[in-house]
């Protein structure tokens, strides 16, 4: 086995104790600085910095200028993400380079936008929404049945933040970012301003004011207009067969004035930062979660340059075979990833597993010191080397 391999596999065991060591800076830490930026939404304002600890570290900065927001990020979180890689998801976190601008007074289209492959929002600490997945049925994008990756039937290895990784170690979330959420103080009180579109409309997370344009109104958890449709999916060769439950975006439909959103998952009315009012999107806890369609045009910083996400398209995958990820049975975890909202992951990676010899999810300095022996362990095939196949768990990329 060749010495450089214990690198970052070491690095990925301990950077999760890093950051969970990690304090925040005095003067009021991320919150804080989030607060002052939403001080400044309306009128725009000064650079805010947010920056939680040294080593791996949360590092977002937004600015508003010339009619534009700009916000450049490392995309790491300033919570503490959940361990990776894990079961459902092989990849490791690591810090990108993102610049996304989007206008300060957007416009509403014609109709609703979709645009695939590309980044829908991005949350207030700099990490990227992501809604869809990139694993279709029968691994072909063609198909048009694209799985969801918070219904529980696909297990694509969401932490307890409702994000996981990307094959070049993008964090990203596919739901409501809870650990942002609990640093803002929550949103049982007031209604929470937690990123923005790339359209440049706020988003926020499901509670807003029963009657949109009464800030003095009693805030509700705003129900989402999409519904699973009736009936069973076509058969194959033509589809996935079943009934429609859920595991494919496309098992759901728009009903409009079913629930409360559009079906940009939006509405109209005022919020604290714009009490004259606005359009604006919410996270809900039901499909589709964070919103699939813009109100407006998006801004192209949010593209991702590549082809949308699917699986035959990516990784040299062709059509054929069961989506990576790990499937589920119905009734397994529950939404928000493993375990459910706050739960353990499922399973440990290989390595976690080899390296921890008394099984008590840490590494202490005799198994640390053990390390080179212990990783033996995973090289299933005997040739004095260990391949991605043997120390990556079995995932998704999502």
């Amino acid at each position: 086995m060749k010495t450089a391999l214990l690198l970052p596999i070491v690095s990925f065991v301990l950077l999760p104790l890093a950051v969970a060591a990690a304090a925040e800076p005095a003067g009021g830490g991320p919150a804080a600085a989030i607060m002052a930026e939403i001080a400044n939404t309306a009128t725009g304002g000064d650079t805010v910095t947010w920056v939680v600890s040294p080593g791996m570290r949360n590092e977002v900065t937004i600015k508003t200028a010339e009619g534009y927001r700009t916000v450049t990020s490392n995309g790491w979180p300033d919570h503490e993400p959940g361990q990776f890689p894990r079961r459902g998801n092989p990849n490791t976190p690591t810090g990108q380079q993102y610049k996304f601008r989007m206008p300060l007074a957007p416009k509403a289209a014609e109709a609703p936008v979709f645009r695939g492959g590309w980044w829908w929002g991005v949350a207030l600490n700099g990490v990227p929404f992501e809604p869809g997945t990139g694993e279709t049925w029968n691994n072909d994008p063609r198909s048009g049945w694209r799985y969801e990756a918070a219904t529980g039937f696909l297990n694509l290895g969401l932490d307890e933040h409702n994000a996981h990784v990307q094959p070049n170690g993008s964090y990203h979330y596919h739901a409501l970012p809870k650990g942002m959420v609990e640093k803002l103080g929550g949103d049982e009180k007031k209604m929470l301003l937690v990123g923005w579109a790339a359209d440049g409309f706020p988003l926020y997370t499901s509670r807003a004011y029963s009657e949109p344009k009464n800030a003095g109104s009693a805030l509700r958890a705003m129900k989402s207009s999409y519904r699973l449709r009736d009936g069973r999916r076509p058969e194959e060769p033509e589809g996935p067969g079943g009934a429609f439950d859920g595991r494919f975006s496309q098992d759901f439909e728009f009903v409009m004035d079913s629930g409360d959103l559009d079906e940009c998952n939006g509405r109209t009315g005022v919020t604290p930062e714009f009490p004259e009012g606005t359009y604006y999107y919410c996270i809900t806890a039901e499909f589709p979660f964070v919103p699939r369609k813009w109100r407006g045009e998006p801004d192209a910083s949010f593209g991702k340059g590549g082809p949308p996400p699917g699986g035959g398209g990516r990784g040299g995958m062709r059509p054929g075979g069961a989506p990576r990820g790990i499937l589920e049975e119905p009734g397994g975890p529950p939404q928000g990833g493993p375990g459910g909202p706050g739960g353990r992951p499922q399973g440990e990676p290989p390595v976690m597993e080899a390296l921890d010899l008394n099984k008590d999810g840490r590494l202490d300095r005799d198994e640390l010191g053990k390390a080179a022996e212990s990783l033996k362990k995973l090289d299933a095939n005997g040739d004095g080397t260990i391949g991605p196949e043997e120390y990556r768990p079995a995932g998704g990329r999502g």
